[in-house]
């Protein structure tokens, strides 16, 4: 039987760490991978395989030649690890990190509470 791996403070608010245990090299939680930069509340929006999902980040940006706010947003591929039970439509905080692929440069840390 595998021992369950130790779970790493990540001290980042309004995420708690997962439950279940995982075996993934790429999750900042059971793996190696650390977390960088910027961290942004993004809506799930597709999940493409087990291990990969598109977000969608809604921001605002100012505009000066009409000097004023609209909304734009954009969309991102993350890394979900195992350990985390993500479905579409779940409001989640994501984390920068090393590029994982080509176009992953983001991992799911957990549902946003």
């Amino acid at each position: 039987m595998p021992e369950q791996k130790a779970i790493k403070n990540l001290q980042i608010p309004g995420v708690s760490p997962p439950q279940k245990s995982c075996s993934d090299p790429y999750c900042p939680w059971h793996g190696s991978l650390k977390v960088r930069g910027v961290l942004l509340e993004v809506v799930v929006e597709k999940l493409r395989t087990k291990e990969s999902a598109v977000v969608r980040h809604e921001h605002l940006y100012y505009n000066r030649k009409y000097k004023r706010y609209e909304w734009r947003r954009t969309k991102k591929h993350v890394h979900v690890p195992a350990c985390l039970d993500i479905k579409e439509g779940d409001k989640v905080v994501i984390g920068e990190t090393r590029p994982l692929s080509k176009t992953i440069k983001f991992v799911i840390l957990g549902k946003h509470t």
